[in-house]
């Protein structure tokens, strides 16, 4: 019986660096996965509304993230003015939300 425990200890010791290794594995795979279902879709978003922004020109139909939809009548580099209705407002374009297709204001 004495000897059983040495030769196991011994075993142990040799397959530690391997077994830890493998105990880690779960969380690894866990931050991979998170990564690709999460932080990778957030960052693509976060890209093509950059460019849709950079893009805005007089003309464009727009919605804003407060709900307002209108037509952009004025853009410089840090605002755009919308009409809506009867009125002009004027907003910054990180505002701006989505680009509508043409026509989509009657």
């Amino acid at each position: 019986m004495f000897f059983i425990s040495d030769a196991h200890a011994q075993t142990a010791a040799d397959a530690g660096a391997m077994g830890s290794l493998i105990q880690f594995a779960p969380f690894i795979l866990m931050f991979v996965v998170l990564y690709f279902m999460m932080f990778r879709p957030q960052m693509k978003r976060q890209k093509e509304l950059k460019a849709l922004l950079a893009t805005l020109k007089k003309g464009d139909e727009v919605a804003t993230i407060g709900g307002v939809v209108g037509k952009i009548v004025k853009a410089d580099d840090n605002f755009v003015t919308i009409a809506s209705g009867n009125s002009e407002v004027i907003m910054q374009r990180g505002a701006v939300q989505s680009l509508l297709p043409p026509g989509s204001i009657k």
